[in-house]
C-alpha cells in the first residue's frame, strides 16, 4: 500500500491550516471594526467559496495560475516554475475553500470580545499588540480553536477544486481524496476502502482531541 496520498494530504492540510489561520484571524479583526456596509460587502466577498461548488473554486484558480493565464504565466517567466499540477498546488485550492469556515468563526469570537477588557488594557499603557495576543486572543481562544480544526479538516478532505488544479498523479500529487475516487473508479474498491477508513480515523481523532482541549479548559475555568 503506497502511503504518499496519506503524507501528501497531511502536509498539504498542514500548510494550508497554518496560512488560514492567520489569513483568517487577520480579516476576522480588521472586518468586525468596519462599518456594516463595508462589512456586509465583505463578507459576501470572503465566504464565497464556502457556498460555491468546490469544482467552480478550482475552475477559477485555473483561470488565475494556469500556465497561461495571467498570474501563473508571470511567475512561470520569473520564476521557472507551474502553479498548477503539482503537490503546492493543492495548498491554493485548499487554502481557498478553507479560509471562509476559519473567518466565520473567528469573526464571530472577535464580535463577541468584552472590548471593555482592551480598553482597560489601553488604560495601562499596553499596546496593541499585546492586548490582542495576549488578552483578546486567550479570550477568543474556543472560536480560534473552532475555526481551526474546521479548516484542518475541510482542507484534508478537499477533493473537487484539488482535483482540478493538481490533478491526480501517484507519488506526486495524489491526495487521499483523489486516490479515493481513482482507486474506486479502477474498480479497487477494497483499497478505496482503506483509505476511507483512514481519512475517518484522521477526522476523528482531530474532533477527540478538540473536545478533549475543551473538556480541560472548562475544568480549569471552574477550578483556577
Amino acid at each position: 500500500m503506497d502511503w504518499f496520498p496519506l503524507y501528501n494530504s497531511i502536509r498539504v492540510a498542514a500548510i494550508s491550516t497554518v496560512l488560514v489561520f492567520f489569513l483568517g484571524v487577520f480579516a476576522a479583526q480588521v472586518i468586525a471594526k468596519v462599518p456594516r456596509l463595508v462589512k456586509g460587502i465583505l463578507d459576501v466577498v470572503l465566504t464565497l467559496p464556502l457556498v460555491l461548488p468546490p469544482t467552480v473554486v478550482g475552475y477559477l484558480l485555473l483561470l488565475a495560475l494556469g500556465p497561461k493565464r495571467p498570474v501563473g504565466a508571470w511567475v512561470m517567466n520569473t520564476f521557472g516554475f507551474r502553479l498548477t499540477m503539482t503537490w503546492w498546488s493543492a495548498v491554493f485550492a485548499t487554502v481557498a475553500v478553507s479560509f471562509p469556515l476559519m473567518y466565520r468563526t473567528a469573526r464571530g469570537a472577535f464580535e463577541s470580545f468584552d472590548q471593555t477588557l482592551a480598553q482597560a488594557g489601553q488604560t495601562l499603557g499596553l499596546s496593541d499588540t499585546y492586548i490582542f495576543w495576549r488578552i483578546q486572543m486567550p479570550c477568543c481562544r474556543q472560536g480560534i480553536l473552532a475555526g481551526t480544526v474546521l479548516a484542518f479538516a475541510r482542507a484534508l478532505g478537499e477533493y473537487g477544486a484539488t482535483s482540478m488544479i493538481a490533478g491526480y498523479t501517484p507519488g506526486r500529487t495524489a491526495t487521499i481524496s483523489t486516490a479515493v475516487y481513482q482507486l474506486w473508479r479502477t474498480g479497487e474498491d477494497a483499497l478505496a476502502f482503506r483509505w476511507v477508513l483512514v481519512n475517518l480515523a484522521i477526522s476523528a481523532s482531530v474532533l477527540l482531541a478538540v473536545n478533549l482541549l475543551e473538556r480541560k479548559e472548562g475544568g480549569d475555568r471552574r477550578w483556577p
